[in-house]
Protein backbone atom coordinates (compact mmCIF):
# COMPACT_ATOMS: atom_id res chain seq x y z
CA UNK A 1 0.00 0.00 0.00
CA UNK A 2 2.86 2.60 0.67
CA UNK A 3 4.18 2.14 -2.55
CA UNK A 4 0.87 2.86 -3.86
CA UNK A 5 0.27 5.92 -2.16
CA UNK A 6 4.02 6.93 -3.34
CA UNK A 7 2.81 6.45 -6.51
CA UNK A 8 -0.07 8.26 -6.13
CA UNK A 9 1.52 11.25 -5.16
CA UNK A 10 4.47 11.08 -7.19
CA UNK A 11 2.28 11.13 -10.15
CA UNK A 12 0.64 14.12 -8.73
CA UNK A 13 3.71 16.00 -7.93
CA UNK A 14 4.62 15.20 -11.60
CA UNK A 15 1.54 17.04 -12.65
CA UNK A 16 1.88 20.12 -10.85
CA UNK A 17 5.14 20.51 -12.18
CA UNK A 18 3.89 21.00 -15.59
CA UNK A 19 4.79 24.83 -16.78
CA UNK A 20 7.11 25.53 -13.34
CA UNK A 21 10.17 26.89 -13.96
CA UNK A 22 12.85 24.17 -14.27
CA UNK A 23 16.27 24.61 -13.45
CA UNK A 24 18.73 24.85 -16.94
CA UNK A 25 21.94 22.95 -14.75
CA UNK A 26 21.15 20.84 -11.49
CA UNK A 27 24.51 20.11 -9.40
CA UNK A 28 24.10 16.76 -7.27
CA UNK A 29 26.28 16.32 -4.51
CA UNK A 30 25.95 11.98 -4.32
CA UNK A 31 26.69 12.27 -0.47
CA UNK A 32 25.64 9.22 2.38
CA UNK A 33 26.77 5.92 -0.07
CA UNK A 34 29.28 5.08 2.98
CA UNK A 35 26.70 5.66 5.37
CA UNK A 36 24.33 3.68 3.43
CA UNK A 37 26.16 0.77 3.08
CA UNK A 38 26.86 0.91 7.27
CA UNK A 39 23.08 1.60 8.02
CA UNK A 40 22.16 -1.43 5.84
CA UNK A 41 24.93 -3.70 7.72
CA UNK A 42 27.43 -3.96 4.52
CA UNK A 43 31.01 -4.66 5.86
CA UNK A 44 32.28 -3.76 2.89
CA UNK A 45 31.30 0.03 2.74
CA UNK A 46 31.81 0.11 -1.11
CA UNK A 47 28.73 -1.70 -2.05
CA UNK A 48 27.08 1.57 -1.15
CA UNK A 49 29.17 3.50 -3.87
CA UNK A 50 27.93 0.64 -6.32
CA UNK A 51 24.74 1.16 -5.26
CA UNK A 52 24.83 4.82 -5.74
CA UNK A 53 26.49 4.27 -9.06
CA UNK A 54 23.08 2.42 -10.32
CA UNK A 55 21.27 5.83 -9.16
CA UNK A 56 23.04 7.65 -11.88
CA UNK A 57 21.44 7.01 -15.14
CA UNK A 58 17.96 7.09 -13.24
CA UNK A 59 18.71 10.36 -12.01
CA UNK A 60 20.10 11.22 -15.69
CA UNK A 61 16.59 10.20 -16.90
CA UNK A 62 14.83 12.39 -14.54
CA UNK A 63 16.52 15.49 -15.46
CA UNK A 64 15.85 14.75 -19.36
CA UNK A 65 11.91 13.98 -18.71
CA UNK A 66 12.22 17.51 -16.51
CA UNK A 67 13.84 19.58 -19.40
CA UNK A 68 17.44 20.13 -17.07
CA UNK A 69 20.47 20.91 -20.13
CA UNK A 70 23.17 20.42 -17.78
CA UNK A 71 24.27 18.24 -14.84
CA UNK A 72 26.90 18.07 -12.52
CA UNK A 73 27.69 15.32 -10.81
CA UNK A 74 30.23 15.21 -7.90
CA UNK A 75 32.10 11.85 -7.39
CA UNK A 76 35.23 12.34 -5.62
CA UNK A 77 36.71 15.47 -4.31
CA UNK A 78 40.47 16.79 -4.15
CA UNK A 79 39.99 15.51 -0.55
CA UNK A 80 38.81 12.25 -0.82
CA UNK A 81 42.74 11.93 -2.96
CA UNK A 82 44.18 11.43 0.14
CA UNK A 83 42.90 8.36 1.68
CA UNK A 84 44.60 4.94 1.96
CA UNK A 85 45.18 3.29 -1.26
CA UNK A 86 43.25 0.38 -0.22
CA UNK A 87 40.59 2.75 -0.25
CA UNK A 88 40.31 5.28 -2.75
CA UNK A 89 41.40 2.21 -5.53
CA UNK A 90 37.90 0.69 -5.54
CA UNK A 91 35.82 3.67 -5.31
CA UNK A 92 38.09 4.62 -8.48
CA UNK A 93 37.06 1.52 -10.12
CA UNK A 94 33.81 2.54 -9.62
CA UNK A 95 33.99 5.56 -10.90
CA UNK A 96 35.49 3.92 -13.89
CA UNK A 97 32.62 1.58 -14.70
CA UNK A 98 30.03 4.26 -14.06
CA UNK A 99 31.52 6.89 -16.74
CA UNK A 100 32.07 4.01 -19.71
CA UNK A 101 28.12 3.03 -18.83
CA UNK A 102 27.38 6.56 -19.13
CA UNK A 103 29.06 7.22 -22.59
CA UNK A 104 28.45 3.55 -24.07
CA UNK A 105 27.11 4.26 -27.45
CA UNK A 106 23.58 3.27 -26.77
CA UNK A 107 23.60 6.49 -24.39
CA UNK A 108 22.68 9.82 -25.86
CA UNK A 109 24.88 12.20 -22.75
CA UNK A 110 27.72 14.52 -23.80
CA UNK A 111 30.49 13.88 -21.24
CA UNK A 112 32.30 16.42 -19.46
CA UNK A 113 35.31 15.72 -16.95
CA UNK A 114 35.24 18.84 -14.04
CA UNK A 115 38.50 18.35 -12.02
CA UNK A 116 42.26 18.37 -11.76
CA UNK A 117 42.71 15.52 -13.78
CA UNK A 118 46.20 15.59 -13.32
CA UNK A 119 45.92 14.45 -9.58
CA UNK A 120 44.47 11.43 -11.31
CA UNK A 121 45.74 7.86 -11.42
CA UNK A 122 46.22 7.24 -15.55
CA UNK A 123 43.73 4.85 -15.96
CA UNK A 124 40.76 6.79 -14.51
CA UNK A 125 41.96 10.22 -16.08
CA UNK A 126 42.36 7.99 -19.50
CA UNK A 127 38.92 6.46 -18.87
CA UNK A 128 37.25 10.45 -18.35
CA UNK A 129 39.19 11.69 -21.47
CA UNK A 130 38.24 8.82 -23.76
CA UNK A 131 34.46 9.76 -22.70
CA UNK A 132 34.68 13.19 -23.13
CA UNK A 133 36.43 13.06 -26.86
CA UNK A 134 34.32 9.67 -27.34
CA UNK A 135 30.71 11.74 -26.50
CA UNK A 136 31.65 15.22 -27.80
CA UNK A 137 29.30 15.15 -30.84
CA UNK A 138 26.04 13.52 -29.28
CA UNK A 139 23.31 16.10 -28.39
CA UNK A 140 21.98 14.69 -25.40
CA UNK A 141 22.48 16.36 -21.70
CA UNK A 142 25.23 17.79 -21.06
CA UNK A 143 27.06 15.60 -18.34
CA UNK A 144 29.61 16.81 -16.17
CA UNK A 145 31.81 14.42 -13.98
CA UNK A 146 33.49 15.68 -11.08
CA UNK A 147 36.16 13.73 -10.10
CA UNK A 148 39.51 15.02 -8.05
CA UNK A 149 37.32 18.37 -7.87
CA UNK A 150 37.87 20.92 -5.71
CA UNK A 151 36.07 24.52 -5.52
CA UNK A 152 39.47 26.09 -4.06
CA UNK A 153 42.22 24.38 -6.83
CA UNK A 154 39.28 24.70 -9.52
CA UNK A 155 39.48 28.91 -8.69
CA UNK A 156 43.56 28.79 -8.35
CA UNK A 157 43.69 26.19 -12.01
CA UNK A 158 41.09 28.99 -13.90
CA UNK A 159 43.43 32.19 -12.33
CA UNK A 160 46.93 29.99 -13.66
CA UNK A 161 44.90 29.07 -17.09
CA UNK A 162 44.34 32.91 -17.30
CA UNK A 163 47.85 34.12 -15.85
CA UNK A 164 49.96 31.96 -18.58
CA UNK A 165 47.64 32.51 -21.28
CA UNK A 166 47.96 36.69 -21.18
CA UNK A 167 51.99 35.71 -20.57
CA UNK A 168 51.95 33.58 -23.59
CA UNK A 169 50.24 36.98 -25.54
CA UNK A 170 53.65 38.95 -24.31
CA UNK A 171 51.52 40.89 -21.36
CA UNK A 172 53.32 42.39 -18.44
CA UNK A 173 52.25 41.96 -15.02
CA UNK A 174 50.41 45.57 -14.61
CA UNK A 175 48.90 44.54 -17.71
CA UNK A 176 47.56 41.13 -16.34
CA UNK A 177 46.24 42.89 -13.15
CA UNK A 178 44.55 45.68 -15.23
CA UNK A 179 42.48 43.47 -17.21
CA UNK A 180 41.47 40.68 -14.37
CA UNK A 181 37.99 40.82 -13.62
CA UNK A 182 35.23 38.31 -12.73
CA UNK A 183 34.59 37.71 -16.93
CA UNK A 184 37.81 36.60 -17.62
CA UNK A 185 38.15 34.73 -14.38
CA UNK A 186 35.00 32.61 -14.96
CA UNK A 187 36.41 31.97 -18.80
CA UNK A 188 39.05 29.92 -17.59
CA UNK A 189 37.09 27.29 -14.69
CA UNK A 190 36.23 23.88 -15.51
CA UNK A 191 32.68 24.65 -16.55
CA UNK A 192 33.17 27.98 -19.36
CA UNK A 193 30.70 28.35 -21.66
CA UNK A 194 27.99 26.50 -19.75
CA UNK A 195 25.35 28.12 -17.39
CA UNK A 196 26.11 28.36 -13.73
CA UNK A 197 23.54 25.93 -11.65
CA UNK A 198 20.31 27.33 -10.71
CA UNK A 199 19.87 24.52 -8.37
CA UNK A 200 22.47 22.23 -5.93
CA UNK A 201 20.66 19.36 -4.57
CA UNK A 202 22.85 17.71 -1.77
CA UNK A 203 21.81 14.24 -0.21
CA UNK A 204 22.34 12.40 3.01
CA UNK A 205 20.94 15.32 5.43
CA UNK A 206 24.45 17.15 5.09
CA UNK A 207 23.77 21.07 4.66
CA UNK A 208 26.72 22.74 3.49
CA UNK A 209 28.34 22.83 0.17
CA UNK A 210 32.45 21.17 0.76
CA UNK A 211 34.01 23.32 -2.15
CA UNK A 212 31.32 22.16 -4.68
CA UNK A 213 31.52 24.51 -7.25
CA UNK A 214 31.81 27.25 -5.04
CA UNK A 215 32.28 30.60 -7.94
CA UNK A 216 29.51 29.11 -9.80
CA UNK A 217 26.89 28.40 -7.18
CA UNK A 218 26.88 31.91 -5.93
CA UNK A 219 23.45 32.57 -7.35
CA UNK A 220 22.30 28.80 -6.77
CA UNK A 221 19.13 27.47 -5.08
CA UNK A 222 20.14 24.76 -2.67
CA UNK A 223 18.04 21.81 -1.66
CA UNK A 224 19.02 19.59 1.09
CA UNK A 225 17.77 15.98 1.13
CA UNK A 226 17.58 13.49 4.44
CA UNK A 227 17.81 10.54 2.27
CA UNK A 228 21.19 8.97 1.28
CA UNK A 229 21.84 8.61 -2.68
CA UNK A 230 21.13 5.42 -2.98
CA UNK A 231 17.60 5.71 -2.04
CA UNK A 232 17.06 8.84 -3.67
CA UNK A 233 14.07 8.50 -5.55
CA UNK A 234 12.32 10.38 -8.33
CA UNK A 235 9.53 11.61 -5.72
CA UNK A 236 12.71 13.66 -4.23
CA UNK A 237 13.88 14.49 -6.94
CA UNK A 238 10.55 16.21 -7.91
CA UNK A 239 10.24 17.57 -4.24
CA UNK A 240 13.43 19.50 -5.37
CA UNK A 241 11.79 21.09 -8.60
CA UNK A 242 9.03 22.20 -6.82
CA UNK A 243 11.30 23.98 -3.94
CA UNK A 244 12.68 25.49 -6.96
CA UNK A 245 10.18 26.96 -8.53
CA UNK A 246 8.71 27.92 -5.70
CA UNK A 247 11.28 30.26 -5.11
CA UNK A 248 11.78 34.15 -5.80
CA UNK A 249 14.96 34.07 -7.53
CA UNK A 250 17.11 37.75 -6.82
CA UNK A 251 20.36 36.87 -8.19
CA UNK A 252 21.75 39.20 -5.22
CA UNK A 253 19.21 42.20 -6.23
Amino acid sequence: MRDVAYGVYERRLAHRLRGAPVPRHVGVILDGNRRWARDHGESDVWLGHRRGADKIEELLGWCEDAGVEVVTLWGLSTDNLVRAAGELEPLLLVIEHVVLGLAAPDKPWRIHPVGALDLLPDPTAHVLKEAAAGTADKSGLHVNVAVGYGGRREIADAVRSLLVERAGEGASIEEVADSLDVDSIAEHLYTRGQPDPDLVIRTSGEQRLSGFLLWQSAHSEFYFCEAYWPDFRRIDFLRALRSYAARVRRFGE
